[in-house]
């Protein structure tokens, strides 16, 4: 399956949430929009720090969200090889393998 199609394909499910406990996804969306429109880091800035997080965290839905993200925020492929790096020596081997998710995603998402 395509980047693309996991990100729709998430987007579909998150929507089924959103409509079975709305509250808490109100809650959230609120919280992440206070995060990325406050403070003084920019977007691209805090969308890096996200991808590198998501990561080490393991989370492929996040990675390919915020890879997304990183590109309309205005970044580079080599700003996201930076922050691969730091992500994995931060996370180890499985890091590496969650690195490359990060990779192809941008590339199949830059390439569209």
């Amino acid at each position: 399956m395509s980047y693309k199609a996991k990100i729709d394909e998430m987007r579909n499910e998150l929507r089924a949430m959103y409509r079975a406990i709305p509250d808490t996804t109100a809650g959230f969306g609120t919280l992440s929009k206070a995060v990325k429109e406050n403070g003084p880091l920019d977007v691209k800035t805090k969308e890096l720090l996200a991808v590198g997080m998501a990561i080490v965290l393991r989370c492929e839905p996040c990675i390919n969200f915020h890879v997304e993200a990183l590109m309309k925020a205005g970044a580079t492929r080599e700003e996201l090889g930076d922050v691969l790096g730091m992500a994995i020596q931060m996370g180890g081997g499985p890091a590496v393998m969650y690195a490359g998710h990060a990779l192809g995603c941008w590339d199949e998402l830059a390439a569209a």
